[in-house]
């Protein structure tokens, strides 16, 4: 009898596995050292989740890269890293032509994975990224950038932050030009990180099917980056994709509760929470103090099916943020375990066509629809 391990790697052969958000690229950047454009992905490496060997181990078929670049960088100085974070994501995809592939439409993803490569695309995390400029985002766009999440953890004038103050209300009227430009475009409007009420005026505003790249269920762990019940039921209306995390802290009520007593001594202190050694190393003094709980791959799991749940099967997905945060749950050590959740969801009575739309189904139907909105609205626009 096959085992639910076999049976889900056997599946994500047949069906795309497309991970939402990785942050390889910021990664490497900070730990790898002067040198870190060199890095050989090739080789399994001891200081990342993400590598070519454990990609292949994983099943991965395709993989949006984050060109993410911190929030404390603005203007010129956020443009100008988001262009080097895409500049370095194609020069690794051109190093590796035998396991990497560019991918910039629904197409392109299923030609490149049944070729035995992995699709991949690139998403901009925050809207800080373009500096307040429709022009910029127009160069992302051409420049492959595939989905841009409105927001990071700070406001960026014309789109409230989950995690900063009420500054607009949710959208600013430019705001709402940002997400209309991005429609036309066919560029994928990416909710995750924003507060709630930019989330619905999103919802009401935009013509294509929106994603949240790397969230997972608020009514499971009351993080502010996470989605709240009424905004996923609204994804069946809009026919859009929650694509779960793994990120401890918005998958374990216990971890979030932990990760904010860090953050209020961190705080106390008036410590950088952007200063990676610092933090480092006031986590490992707080958890001598104070035992960090562990998150589960059966916690992840439980989000999966309350999305499935509240939203649908047709409108959850995967998006791990590996390389982009700290800790990971037991059993999502990597990207080579992919393969371990779907078991898991197997185990749970999970058909097979369920757990491909999960995988990748549905985030290839969004590029779908939207490509088909953007080519609407050029022919309206002549």
């Amino acid at each position: 009898m096959t085992s639910p391990l076999d049976a889900a790697t056997a599946l994500l052969t047949r069906f795309p596995l497309i991970d939402g958000h990785n942050d390889l690229a910021w990664e490497l950047r900070e730990v790898a050292g002067p040198d870190w454009r060199l890095t050989d992905i090739a080789a399994r490496l001891s200081f990342t989740h993400t590598d070519l060997p454990r990609l292949a181990q994983g099943r991965v078929g395709a993989q949006f890269w984050s060109v993410f670049v911190p929030g404390s960088l603005a203007g010129d100085g956020a443009v100008a890293a988001t262009l080097e974070q895409i500049d370095f994501v194609r020069s690794m995809i051109r190093r590796y032509p035998d396991a990497l592939e560019l991918a910039l439409t629904a197409a392109d993803v299923e030609r490149i994975f049944a070729a035995g490569r992995v699709a991949s695309l690139m998403g901009a995390e925050g809207g800080h990224s373009i500096a307040s400029s429709l022009g910029v985002l127009r160069s992302l766009y051409e420049l492959g950038v595939r989905y841009m999440t409105l927001t990071h953890n700070a406001n960026v004038g014309w789109a409230d932050s989950a995690t900063d103050e009420p500054d607009c209300g949710g959208l600013s009227q430019f705001g709402r030009q940002v997400v209309g430009e991005m429609n036309r475009l066919g560029m994928l409007v990416d909710l995750s990180h924003v507060a709630p009420q930019t989330m619905r005026d999103v919802l009401q505003e935009t013509m294509a099917p929106v994603i949240f790249s790397h969230s997972s269920a608020r009514a499971l762990c009351d993080h502010p980056r996470n989605v709240p019940d009424e905004i996923l039921a609204a994804l069946r209306a809009n026919n859009g994709v929650c694509m779960v995390t793994f990120v401890p802290a918005f998958v374990s009520q216990k971890c979030r509760d932990w990760e904010r007593g860090l953050q209020e001594e961190l705080e106390r202190r008036g410590m950088d929470p952007h200063e990676r050694a610092a933090r480092t190393a006031l986590r490992q003094e707080w958890a001598q103090v104070n035992p960090a709980p562990r998150a589960t791959l059966a916690q992840v799991a439980g989000h999966i099916d309350h999305v499935r749940e509240v939203a649908g099967v047709d409108h959850v997905g995967i998006g791990s943020d590996f390389d982009g945060t700290d800790e990971l749950p037991d059993g999502l050590s990597d990207v080579s375990c992919f393969p371990d959740l779907f078991a898991a969801l197997l185990d749970r009575g999970w058909t097979e066509a369920d757990c491909g739309r999960l995988a990748g189904g549905n985030v290839l139907r969004v590029m779908r629809d939207t490509e088909t909105v953007a080519r609407g609205m050029s022919a309206l626009n002549g």
